[in-house]
């Protein structure tokens, strides 16, 4: 007899804690792993609630009601489609399965035109916020069939964050939007994190400050505009002590920087779409270097440069031009990732609302930030702004703290201090504010060695022509 009204299926950390988040705002909840033990250790767990155990696929879906509302939390690629594949000849027409993983949007896109045709619903939905998120309420991105989502919504909308604008949940688009955005959020995430280690590495080498001093200092940041999850957690880092050496717990964190592939998706794929996100890339690429200990111990030994701190005169200066610079980069940060999910939007007729996103990951998520206000407004006053960089409040700002940003890059440069994210992310918008680029160069390079043609200013009604660079006098 179908009794739960919801079902979730893989028990790891973040099913377990959305299961429990699912049945705490009413649902009863079905649950099924793949290893069974699993299923009884979380019964037998949360005993009194309104849970159903299940040991069987087939005994999951019937204790469903319908039409059936589902969802995975297990391992994007492969272990998807093989659950799939068993779930679909259960299912009836209508039902809904959700990939709530970090799945990559083209096997979505794929996933759910597969399912649209066998008359079931299929819905990737980008999860944000972590363990604590997903109990207690986490950002949601969901993309595929309008109707599905609808039918989904009440659950959705409850477990959410709630922010001052309403739940963190909405529709995002068709097929693999949902992921799409996932994805860019994702490489957002990994853009502002290389920014605040950047900040971080100029106030301990830089400025000279210790640890409790670091901390003091976002936690003033803090209060201003640059409020974030991931500043006040880096406030909280700073002043952690290892109970075991009494040491600071953050001085023996080996300094390799793991991933997990989305980051390096939002490259790959600014790629393809030609839109160019040149701090995500530079942040991808320092936990690259990071992972390269055992050379950059060696070559530390035999490259030798300058080093800090600056004079204690110089001291208070640095402190307040490393806030600015953090802000004014952080804004060019978002203006990328938003501009890859318009350009993605456009290409795959997604229509996607950009101040939307920006409202929904207002809280919940993990790049929560007080910024997401005026980039929301952004969007709203023009939903076709084609740069956040351009935005009459945003643009103000940068230009006022572009003299801050622009001594902390030349004073990093000075002291031997790499801030791969702070100078792409400057250069990106000195390239972006520039009428003429250099790349006319460029360009009468390829004409001159492979003939690929260019287009010349005074007779554009030409379109692409050909010169003889090397046979001209």
């Amino acid at each position: 007899m179908a009794t739960a009204q919801f079902g979730m299926i893989g028990l790891a950390v973040m099913g377990q804690n959305l299961a429990e988040n699912i049945e705490e705002h009413g649902f009863s909840t079905a649950v099924w792993n793949l290893e069974t033990d699993w299923v009884d250790k979380f019964v037998t767990k949360n005993k009194g609630k309104k849970f159903t155990g299940t040991k069987t696929l087939e005994e999951f879906v019937k204790s469903l009601e319908r039409p059936r509302r589902i969802m995975m939390m297990i391992k994007a690629g492969k272990p998807v489609d093989l659950t799939l594949e068993r779930l679909a000849p259960l299912l009836e027409t209508d039902d809904i399965v959700i990939d709530g993983g970090n799945s990559f949007y083209e096997d979505t896109r794929r996933r759910e035109a597969d399912w649209a045709k066998k008359g079931l619903r299929f819905v990737g939905m980008g999860v944000s916020g972590g363990e604590e998120g997903a109990r207690h309420g986490p950002s949601l991105m969901p993309g595929g069939d309008r109707k599905a989502y609808d039918r989904l919504a009440p659950v959705l909308t409850a477990i959410a964050a709630k922010a001052d604008k309403g739940p963190c949940v909405t529709y995002v688009g068709p097929d693999g939007a949902g992921h799409f955005v996932k994805t860019v959020h994702n490489g957002i995430e990994y853009a502002v994190m290389q920014l605040i280690a950047e900040a971080y590495d100029m106030l301990r080498r830089g400025a000279g400050l210790s640890l409790d001093e670091i901390g003091a200092t976002f936690d003033e940041w803090n209060k201003g505009p640059l409020e974030s999850f991931l500043v006040d957690l880096t406030a909280k880092i700073c002043r952690v002590k290892d109970p075991e050496t009494k040491k600071a717990m953050l001085d023996l964190v080996l300094d390799k920087a793991g991933q997990k592939g989305t980051g390096k998706w939002t490259a790959q794929v600014a790629l393809d779409l030609a839109v160019p996100v040149p701090t995500i890339a530079a942040a991808i690429d320092a936990r690259v270097v990071s992972s390269m200990k055992d050379e950059r111990v060696a070559a530390s030994k035999k490259l030798k440069g300058p080093s800090g701190p600056v004079p204690a005169s110089e001291k208070a200066a640095l402190v307040a031009a490393v806030r600015d610079a953090l802000y004014a980069a952080t804004i060019g940060c978002y203006a990328q990732g938003m501009s890859l999910i318009r350009a993605a939007s456009n290409e795959f007729k997604w229509s996607v609302n950009l101040a939307e996103m920006a409202r929904i990951w207002r809280a919940g998520c993990i790049i929560r930030a007080k910024l997401l206000d005026p980039i929301q407004a952004a969007f709203e006053k023009t939903p076709g702004l084609p740069n956040l960089l351009v935005d009459p409040e945003l643009s103000n700002r940068v230009m006022e703290l572009q003299g801050a940003w622009r001594k902390v890059v030349v004073r990093a440069v000075d002291l031997g201090i790499p801030v791969p994210a702070h100078s792409t992310c400057l250069a990106y918008f000195d390239s972006y504010r520039t009428a003429s680029l250099p790349q006319s160069l460029t360009q009468a390079q390829r004409d001159a060695f492979g003939a690929h043609t260019f287009e010349r200013t005074d007779k554009p009604e030409k379109g692409f022509v050909h010169f003889d660079w090397l046979g001209a006098r």
